[in-house]
């Protein structure tokens, strides 16, 4: 019987030292293979669906090439107690990595973006096309009904009917997982906060379309980033002096354009005198004061121009043919301006 026990004693012992031994193995293991790294150069893009879990992700990973081995990757997780940090998304790895480096990338939600340019002076139909051509392949139908639907306009803070002008140019980052809506609102937000945090001129009184409006005019007028608070007086000028020499309208081209392009449905940039003479909410020479609305998707130098206009005399400019303009101060000037740069200057082209 003490013989019996004795082995059993033994093969206790055995066995307890057999299972340490490969613990200790197993723990070796799990710490080498968290300290080498593997992969190479070439970026690799893994999708982590919500829900999936943390065998799952280990999968997803060793599958792509980002870690060695599945098995090790989730026996690690689990010793490092990292399971519930893990989160869904579209990751981009670039190697080689360790797994503790790839999965911090996870556990901080590092999605991979996408991002697409905006140019300033663009038309909200310009505009939708490159949304939905950029990589996030955003659909292109949904983004023409949400900018048609008045009640997201409204929810969004768009203080009109159309979306014209609160498409703020800009470079824009987003993870895959981005909606037509979210991308939409955060450009209509930019634009609201351009406004907000513009300085005002003391005696400026534009509310926030009227703002967003001559900031679009101005916008299209110059390219020139320095003209714009002078072109920006010399309208003020205009809506400030009913009885002055243009009687309270802008007389602005870029207007006429827009209206011609609403009411024949085609953009071009050829003005006609009848283009001119055609009565026209947005045709600037027909009116007096401001447009309906936008004619354009200003960015932030044109609105901070609109709202804190140069101080000067001025109520006309004329094109240097350059990207540039001349300023005067009344119709003797302008008119020997034009004969300078627009009459003699193509002639002797």
């Amino acid at each position: 019987m003490k013989k019996v026990l004795i082995g059993l004693v033994v093969v206790l012992v055995l066995g307890a030292l057999g299972a340490a031994g490969a613990w200790y193995f197993l723990e070796q293991r799990l710490t080498t293979f968290a300290q080498t790294q593997f992969g190479n150069t070439a970026p690799v893009v893994v999708e982590i669906p919500p829900g999936t879990n943390p065998k799952g992700v280990s999968t997803l990973l060793a599958k792509a090439g980002v870690v060695s081995d599945g098995d090790l990757l989730y026996g690690w997780l689990r010793r490092e107690k990292l399971g519930p940090k893990l989160k869904a998304g579209e990751y981009e790895f670039v190697g080689p990595l360790t797994p503790p480096q790839a999965i911090e990338k996870i556990i901080k939600g590092e999605v991979k973006v996408y991002r697409f340019t905006i140019p300033e002076g663009l038309r909200w139909d310009e505009i939708l096309p490159l949304i939905a051509n950029s990589e996030l392949k955003l659909d292109l139908e949904k983004l023409k009904a949400l900018v048609a639907d008045k009640a997201f306009l409204k929810r969004a803070g768009v203080p009109a009917q159309v979306v014209e002008g609160f498409l703020f140019p800009d470079t824009y980052t987003f993870p895959k997982s981005v909606s037509e809506e979210q991308v939409l609102r955060k450009m209509i937000e930019n634009t609201l906060e351009a406004v907000k945090k513009s300085p005002r001129k003391a005696g400026v009184e534009l509310d926030l379309l009227q703002t967003v409006t001559l900031a679009s005019i101005i916008e299209k007028e110059t390219g020139a980033v320095e003209e714009r608070p002078r072109i920006s007086c010399v309208f003020h000028n205009r809506l400030n002096h009913p009885e002055g020499e243009t009687k309270g309208k802008l007389e602005t081209d870029p207007t006429v354009i827009y209206a011609k392009m609403l009411r024949t449905g085609t953009y071009s940039k050829n003005i006609t005198r009848e283009d001119l003479l055609t009565p026209h909410p947005y045709n600037t020479y027909k009116i007096k004061g401001l447009p309906p609305g936008p004619i354009a998707n200003p960015g932030g130098a044109a609105i901070a121009a609109a709202l804190s206009p140069l101080e000067c005399p001025d109520l006309f400019f004329v094109s240097k043919n350059d990207g540039t303009h001349v300023f005067c101060p009344d119709y003797a000037c302008h008119n020997a301006q034009v004969q300078k740069w627009q009459v003699e200057f193509h002639h002797k082209k």
